[in-house]
């Protein structure tokens, strides 16, 4: 692989975060700005969330290892775009008042699966480092980031809650059906797996 291609694709990631601060300063985010900005952080969440879960299959069909060296980065942005997202819900909605946070929480459903979410991509984060694996052992560092998929779930989940109120589920069914092929895509490969040592 190009030494290019990792700092290409971090660059790449950063953008639609750049734009969108620069179409903030720009007044370009329509009617209702903040509501514009926090949902397209949260499409982007899930943009990445989806690159994320597509590396291990690309790699599986296209006998291109270089791929899982994405991953991690991938993953950090899933994270940095949540981080955003719940910053831009914050202090847009709720003006920094994380009482009233704390009280959303509680009160709408949707606000707790995201949360929930959150802090499972909180932990994913910070032990995401060759160190982290070393000092918790390779097992619960691999149950751990295996919980990528119900960060997926409770993505989707978030979605359609907030989606509800408008009665437009189209976008939420089209990640829906992406995220359950993954997942089958992974039980599948892991099921060919154990038949293999079973017969071995």
């Amino acid at each position: 692989m190009h030494a290019a291609v990792k700092p290409l694709v971090f660059v790449l990631a950063c953008l639609p975060a750049a734009w969108l601060f620069w179409a903030a300063l720009a007044d370009q985010l329509g009617a209702n700005p903040a509501e514009a900005l926090i949902r397209s952080l949260g499409d982007w969440s899930l943009r990445f969330l989806v690159l994320v879960l597509l590396v291990t299959p690309l790699r599986q069909l296209t006998g291109w290892a270089a791929l899982a060296r994405f991953r991690r980065m991938l993953g950090l942005f899933v994270f940095f775009y949540v981080t955003l997202h719940l910053l831009a819900y914050t202090w847009f909605d709720m003006g920094f008042d994380f009482a009233a946070v704390v009280v959303d929480v509680i009160d709408r459903p949707f606000i707790l699966v995201g949360m929930t979410a959150f802090v499972l991509l909180l932990a994913m984060a910070v032990t995401s480092f060759n160190r982290a694996v070393r000092t918790i052992g390779a097992k619960r560092w691999q149950l751990l980031h295996r919980s990528v998929y119900g960060v997926a779930a409770l993505a989707v989940l978030h979605f359609f809650w907030m989606r509800s109120g408008k009665n437009d589920f189209n976008e939420v069914f089209v990640y829906a059906a992406i995220f359950t092929l993954l997942l089958g895509w992974r039980l599948w490969r892991h099921l060919q797996g154990s038949r293999l040592s079973r017969r071995s």
